[in-house]
């Protein structure tokens, strides 16, 4: 990643202590980008932060309050931030004749509730200073495509898909940008977790799902975090600077459309 891409930017991340976030902060900094880490796991954040130079701060993406005291804190030490990636997420696993009330609001509350508060508090600091920010939201190949056992987590990724649409139209008059990524079979802790609730509700084994992931995928390979945290850079830079409202795939063929 050309040291320079970024260089003189700061950036905020959430659920940036493992997986996607992690990658997306170390990418961020390497292209020059100073990174606020943010998650919910303090230390995780830390261990992330100290890797890449960076602050860390803990953060529930569902709470308001600590919404925009996360921002405070962040610009408090490093100056505005004009860089947000609305990356934290969660998941479950059931068929929907099983899934309960909570599964649904953890996901919608965490998955699509998280990127609105975080998104609100970013522009509500940009549009009164005429800053021209970007925003990337993670997404999901579930928001593009409804997958068996994760309707719940569909359904909130979908969202965050129509919210980043609709904000970027609102605020591309005052040149803010607003883009996600669509992240397919993505080897994280996360995708471990859900492999084995998924060989459970199938009746098969980890191994097969893993192999299932691997086959609908034309580049023949489990996604890695840094495939994702690469088109986020881009997103965020000048090379993407035509680019707004879009739900990009970074699913490694799984869909093409």
């Amino acid at each position: 990643m050309p040291v320079t891409l970024l260089e003189g930017r700061r950036a905020l991340v959430t659920g940036a202590g493992t997986g996607i976030g992690a990658a997306i902060a170390i990418a961020l900094a390497a292209a020059g980008a100073r990174v606020a880490v943010t998650d919910l796991d303090e230390v995780a954040a830390n261990r992330v932060a100290a890797e890449i130079g960076g602050l860390a701060f803990a953060l529930d993406v569902t709470d308001a309050a600590a919404t925009a005291a996360a921002f405070d804190a962040a610009e408090k030490s490093m100056g505005q931030i004009d860089l947000v990636c609305a990356n934290a997420g969660v998941s479950t696993m059931q068929r929907v004749q099983d899934l309960t009330e909570q599964e649904w609001d953890f996901n919608m509350t965490v998955n699509a509730k998280g990127v609105f508060l975080t998104n609100r508090e970013a522009i509500r600091r940009w549009l009164p200073r005429g800053t021209q920010g970007t925003i990337v939201n993670t997404a999901s190949l579930a928001a593009k495509v409804g997958a068996p056992l994760l309707a719940h987590y569909s359904a909130s990724k979908f969202a965050v898909v129509g919210f980043t649409q609709a904000l970027a139209r609102e605020v591309a008059p005052v040149g803010i940008r607003a883009n996600c990524v669509c992240p397919g079979f993505v080897r994280t802790s996360m995708q471990d977790r859900e492999v084995q609730w998924e060989a459970r509700l199938r009746g098969i084994t980890p191994d097969q799902v893993v192999a299932d992931y691997v086959a609908q995928t034309p580049l023949g390979r489990l996604e890695e975090p840094e495939d994702v945290a690469g088109v986020v850079v881009f997103l965020h830079s000048d090379l993407a600077r035509f680019m707004t409202g879009q739900a990009v795939n970074v699913t490694g063929g799984v869909y093409m459309t």
